[in-house]
């Protein structure tokens, strides 16, 4: 694995002094000024690779393509684009140096596995005032509580030029993805040849940390809400769950609460978290998979790898697109190889082994973070005995009218009983909507009950 050695040099250090307990400095002023410079805004390595195959970011997606309206799905604007080659089971050998353990594992287990290699777009873009803030936050924001929380931050990515493993999963949390959205979506878990019965859900976030004013100091320790309604199918329609999720989960964890139609009450749900199983997942994906990480980090012990070049999931706007039916994308052991679209890109390689004494379902895991965006698109999961187990990959787009870098689906996949779960299918409903309206009045415990009636 070719892995630029500084950065796992830079991981240990960043390690030993969060094992001291003391808040992580941020970086000087002259390290910021690289900013916009020789890094992009946010502090990825602007210039192209060595190679030609990894191009200059130019900033991204700077506007919607023409013809684009609001509320409507995306065009892909790279959709003359035709393949370089195709990955396959004859030839990922080739291809072993830029490929995870987890996707040479899809190729081993599904013949019909296949992933098509696109010309590398890079894509990411996010709203000036994210970029002038996350320059801000380069020398002022720090972790605090060992990692589990940080201060003197405001709106933008926290830890521009990462220093440890830490500061890069905060910034895939902390990615701007507007003030407040809802989805329409629906969840599918295939059996092993190909049936499923879609679970659909309408989903909010309000995410405080964005809104313009605040700071890590004056959000009383909310980082966003969450809310999850079930609409279908019948036998579970009326669920609701209810998360408040914290900034500091070592001075606070999250609160959950879910109403129970059938039971009529509002209960509080200490268990959402972790590797408690998600909403109608059949055990296939934890509540902290969800947006390929999320909640405390206290049960692992994080370092950085160092940054690679991979082949991950990019510009996946024909997945996206209206045009594909859910039942265009569902296969027996994957999604539909024609829709799917990968690109050779440099990600952050994070590793994260369950600390002596902790309970996890997993023993390690590693996450593929584009150091474009930080979003994770890529994870690869291992049992208790340290045996490969799942393999996740986050299909990505830019949401152009935000701009923000997100995923459009989620996939987790079981290798050993060769089934997997797949989220965010939206197609046939209506994408994400950035410009939703709420309030955090909207996301007090007593409201569960007449959001969950049916």
């Amino acid at each position: 694995m070719k892995i630029i050695k500084k950065h796992a040099l830079t991981a240990l250090v960043g390690a030993i002094v969060l094992g001291s307990g003391a808040a992580q400095a941020a970086v000087s002023a002259q390290e910021a000024a690289k900013l916009g410079q020789s890094l992009t805004p946010i502090g990825a390595e602007k210039a192209g690779n060595a190679a030609g195959t990894i191009p200059a970011w130019d900033g991204g997606i700077v506007r919607p393509p023409a013809g684009f309206r609001v509320g409507t799905f995306h065009p892909d604007p790279f959709a003359a684009d035709k393949a370089l080659y195709s990955v396959t089971r004859a030839n990922v050998a080739q291809y072993g140096e830029v490929l995870t353990p987890g996707q040479k594992a899809m190729f081993a287990k599904y013949p019909t596995f296949r992933m098509d290699v696109y010309p590398t777009r890079r894509s990411a873009s996010f709203p000036q005032r994210t970029y002038d803030f996350t320059k801000r936050n380069a020398t002022q924001c720090k972790l605090v509580a060992n990692g589990e929380g940080i201060q003197g931050c405001a709106e933008g990515i926290p830890f521009p030029i990462p220093q440890n493993a830490y500061e890069l999963i905060w910034n895939h949390k902390l990615k701007y993805k507007g003030l407040s959205v809802v989805s329409y979506s629906n969840q599918a878990a295939p059996t092993a040849g190909g049936a499923f019965t879609l679970i659909k859900l309408r989903e909010e976030i309000l995410g405080l940390y964005y809104k313009p004013g605040n700071t890590t100091e004056n959000i009383n320790n909310i980082l966003l809400y969450f809310k999850q309604e079930v609409l279908g199918p019948a036998r579970l329609a009326g669920q609701v769950l209810l998360v408040h999720e914290t900034l500091n989960a070592a001075a606070a964890p999250r609160q959950a609460w879910v109403y129970n139609p059938g039971q009529r009450r509002v209960r509080r749900a200490p268990n959402v978290a972790y590797d408690n199983p998600g909403t109608a997942s059949d055990g296939l994906r934890t509540n902290d998979m969800t947006d390929m990480f999320n909640g405390a980090m206290d049960r692992f012990d994080w370092t950085v790898v160092g940054k690679k070049e991979m082949l991950v999931p990019y510009n996946s706007y024909r997945a996206h697109s209206d045009k594909a039916k859910v039942r265009d994308l569902i296969r027996p052991g994957h999604l539909n190889p024609d829709l799917m679209r990968y690109e050779l890109h440099r990600v952050w390689v994070v590793e994260a082994k369950l600390k002596a004494g902790q309970r996890h379902i997993n023993s390690r895991r590693t996450f593929y973070l584009d150091e474009d965006s930080y979003q994770i698109l890529l994870t690869d999961h291992y049992d208790g005995q340290g045996n490969l187990w799942r393999y996740s990959d986050a299909p990505s787009i830019n949401y152009y009218e935000v701009p923000t870098f997100w995923s459009t689906l989620e996939t987790h996949h079981d290798l050993k009983s060769g089934r997997y779960i797949t989220g965010l299918l939206d197609n046939e409903d209506k994408p994400r909507d950035f410009g939703y309206q709420s309030t955090p009045a909207n996301y007090s415990p007593q409201n569960l009950r007449t959001a969950g009636v049916r």
